[in-house]
């Protein structure tokens, strides 16, 4: 299961209204690639439908797809919203992330 924080629970629900997607149907799309300097990087994108190799969750009223094979790196992952001083994005604290880079948008197991 995928977590989702107050803040970023928020600031999902604007930026797919901004984007034209409708939080209360439609989902949030987190995955993992090959890639970043640590070796995997996060992907989030927004999504109208479902695709046959999804696990979907639901948590704090949003709707998230997470393919198959990503699952298995994302587990136990809370996604956050920072907007420090170190830049604004979403954070992801993944338990399973033995390392991360400095910019915190890749890792590795």
């Amino acid at each position: 299961m995928i977590k989702v924080s107050d803040i970023a629970r928020k600031k999902i629900v604007d930026m797919m209204h901004d984007d034209g997607f409708d939080a209360a149907k439609d989902y949030v799309r987190v995955g993992v690639k090959s890639g970043g300097c640590s070796g995997l990087s996060y992907e989030l994108k927004f999504d109208k439908q479902i695709e046959e190799n999804d696990k979907v969750f639901e948590d704090n009223t949003i709707k998230i797809a997470v393919e198959k094979k990503s699952f298995l790196y994302l587990a136990g992952t809370i996604l956050e919203f920072s907007g420090g001083l170190n830049g604004k994005g979403f954070v992801f604290n993944n338990p399973n992330a033995s390392r991360t880079c400095g910019c915190g948008e890749s890792f590795s197991l």
